[in-house]
C-alpha cells in the first residue's frame, strides 16, 4: 500500500503516516487504520493506478513513502501563492482591495487559526465536484495526477495558503445575453468543501419557501409549491385572489460583498471556515481571468449588468456553487422580513424572483412599497420595475418557467416554442439527447400532453421514433 510522510507542523519530532490513495471509485472502500504519533485513528483506504516516476526512486514521487523498502524520498516545498500540478509549476497571486475584507497576500491565512476538516472530506467535494465536470479540460488535467494534486491542494489549506486561480468568462445567449464565470476545478472543489460543511448550518434557519441550491428544492419544487398556496387561497379556484411578482434588478452584480460576509460570520465564527470565506468571496475573478468569448458577444452584456464594470467589494461571478449559495444567505433577510414582518402567508422565492399571494390587491400594494424600503436600507438592492407584476391569480402566473393557471400546470410558451426551434434545426450529432432533455422538462408540468405531441411531431419528421407515452426519444433505425 502507498503511503505519504507529513512532517509535523509545529516543529515538533512526530511525524504522522497517513493513507493518501485516494478513492477513485464511485463506491466507497474499505476501513484502514492509520497510525499518528503511535496512536491508531480511523481512515479510509481505496484502489489507485500504479505510480510512475524516475526510476532511481523506484517509481515513487517526492514525499512518497515505501513500505516496503522503508524509504522515503525528498519532499519537493509548496509555497504559497504556488500551484504545482505534474506538468507545470505556476505562480499566482492575489489583488489586495482597499474596500473590501479580503485576507492578506503577505500574511495569508494571519490568525485563522486550526483547519478542522479532514483529507476525506476534501476527497468527498472532489467527487461532489467531478459529478457534473468529468469530462472537462481542467477536470481531467486534474485527474491525471488525482492523488498529488489532492495532496498538494491539502497543504496548501491546512498551511492557510490557498488561493483561488484564474477563471474562464464566457457569454450564452439563451434565454439572455449573460456573463457565466467559470472557476478551475480544483476550485470548484473548494467550493465544494466549504459548502458542504457550512450549508446545513444555514439550512435549518432558511424558511421552507426559500428555492434553489438547496437539495430537494429545484424547479419543480417551487413550481409544486406555489401551486398548492394557490389552491390553498382560491379555496381551489373558487375565490378570486390577487399576486405580486418582483425581481431583483441586476441581482448578482448588484450584492454588496461586506454586506454578505456580515450576514456569514453571524453563524459561521471558526476562524479558518472565516478566512476560507473571505479568501472564496473576496476574491476577484477578473484578475488573470480567461475570457473565452467574441469581443461581439461581450458587447450584447449590457454595462451595467457585467461585472467587468462593477466595484471591487460589489457583485458575485455567475456560474460558481458557491455563489448561488451566497445568494441565498444574502436574500434571506428578505425571506424573513416578509415573513416575520409583513406576515405575508404565501410567500416564495426563486433565486431572485419572488412572489406574494393575498386575496386585497391593496395589501399587496403595501406590500411592494415596504419591500423597496426596505430593500435598499439593509441589503443595497431594488427591484426592477419593469418586472413588477399585479394582477389577478387567474390570469396565471409565470414562474420559474412554468405557467400555474386554473386547474393546470404548463411549460412557459416561450421555452416551448425555443425548444421547437431548436430540435427543428440541429445538428443530428445532438439532436436526441437535446430532445429528450426536452421531454423531461415537460414532463414537469401536470398539463403537457399537448406540447409533448408538437414536439413528438418535429422529432419524427427528423426521422426519430418516440414512444407510446410521448416522453422518449429514440435514434434513427439504420437504413436496410
Amino acid at each position: 500500500m502507498h503511503r505519504r510522510l507529513l512532517p509535523d507542523r509545529h516543529g515538533g519530532p512526530a511525524r504522522a503516516t497517513v493513507d493518501l490513495v485516494a478513492p477513485l471509485a464511485h463506491e466507497a472502500t474499505a476501513m484502514c487504520t492509520t497510525e499518528i504519533a503511535g496512536h491508531p485513528v480511523p481512515g479510509r483506504s481505496g484502489t489507485v493506478s500504479q505510480l510512475i516516476g524516475a526510476q532511481d526512486t523506484g517509481g515513487l514521487r517526492p514525499g512518497d513513502v515505501d513500505s516496503a523498502n522503508r524509504r522515503s524520498t525528498p519532499r519537493t516545498a509548496t509555497m504559497p501563492g504556488t500551484r504545482t500540478s505534474a506538468t507545470a509549476t505556476r505562480t499566482t497571486t492575489t489583488r489586495t482591495m482597499s474596500s473590501a475584507r479580503g485576507p492578506s497576500a503577505d500574511q495569508p491565512g494571519a490568525g485563522a487559526g486550526h483547519a478542522d476538516f479532514s483529507f476525506e472530506e476534501l476527497v468527498a467535494a472532489y467527487f461532489d465536484c467531478r459529478r457534473s465536470k468529468r469530462n472537462s479540460p481542467s477536470a481531467l488535467a486534474f485527474e491525471q495526477d488525482l492523488e498529488r494534486n489532492l495532496a498538494i491542494l491539502y497543504d496548501e489549506l491546512q498551511a492557510c495558503a490557498y488561493r483561488p486561480g484564474p477563471s474562464v468568462c464566457f457569454v450564452i445567449t439563451r434565454p439572455k445575453p449573460r456573463e457565466v464565470w467559470a472557476a478551475d476545478f480544483r476550485d470548484r472543489i473548494v467550493h465544494h468543501l466549504l459548502y458542504n460543511r457550512i450549508a446545513p448550518r444555514f439550512y435549518r434557519s432558511f424558511i421552507a419557501d426559500s428555492c434553489a441550491c438547496i437539495p430537494g428544492r429545484g424547479t419543480l419544487y417551487a413550481a409544486r409549491r406555489l401551486e398548492a398556496k394557490v389552491r390553498s387561497i382560491t379555496q381551489n379556484w373558487s375565490q378570486p385572489a390577487w399576486y405580486l411578482k418582483c425581481d431583483l434588478a441586476n441581482f448578482f452584480v448588484s450584492i454588496d460583498k461586506n454586506i454578505l460576509r456580515d450576514r456569514l460570520s453571524r453563524r459561521m465564527m471558526e476562524p479558518w471556515w472565516l478566512w476560507l470565506i473571505d479568501t472564496i468571496l473576496f476574491h476577484d475573478p477578473r484578475d488573470g481571468a480567461i475570457v473565452r468569448s467574441a469581443p461581439s458577444r461581450l458587447r450584447l452584456i449590457p454595462p451595467h449588468k457585467s461585472l467587468f464594470n462593477q466595484p471591487a467589494d460589489q457583485g458575485l461571478p455567475i456560474g460558481n456553487l458557491s455563489s448561488q449559495f451566497f445568494a441565498n444567505v444574502y436574500l434571506d433577510a428578505l425571506d424573513q422580513y416578509a415573513k416575520h414582518r409583513l406576515r405575508a402567508r404565501h410567500y416564495i422565492r426563486y433565486v431572485d424572483d419572488f412572489v406574494l399571494l393575498h386575496k386585497s390587491p391593496q395589501w399587496l400594494n403595501a406590500a411592494h412599497a415596504d419591500i423597496e424600503a426596505f430593500l435598499p436600507e439593509t441589503l443595497a438592492a431594488r427591484l426592477n420595475p419593469s418586472k413588477t407584476i399585479l394582477q389577478p391569480i387567474e390570469r396565471g402566473i409565470d414562474f420559474v418557467g412554468q405557467v400555474i393557471a386554473p386547474w393546470r400546470r404548463t411549460l412557459r410558451r416561450r421555452t416551448l416554442n425555443a425548444s421547437l426551434y431548436r430540435v427543428g434545426r440541429m445538428e443530428p450529432g445532438r439532436l436526441l439527447e437535446t430532445a429528450n432533455s426536452y421531454f423531461g422538462l415537460l414532463r414537469q408540468a401536470t398539463h403537457s400532453h399537448a406540447n409533448r405531441t408538437e414536439l413528438a411531431r418535429v422529432l419524427r419528421w427528423r426521422g426519430h421514433a418516440v414512444n407510446g407515452r410521448l416522453t422518449k426519444a429514440f435514434p434513427k433505425k439504420p437504413a436496410p
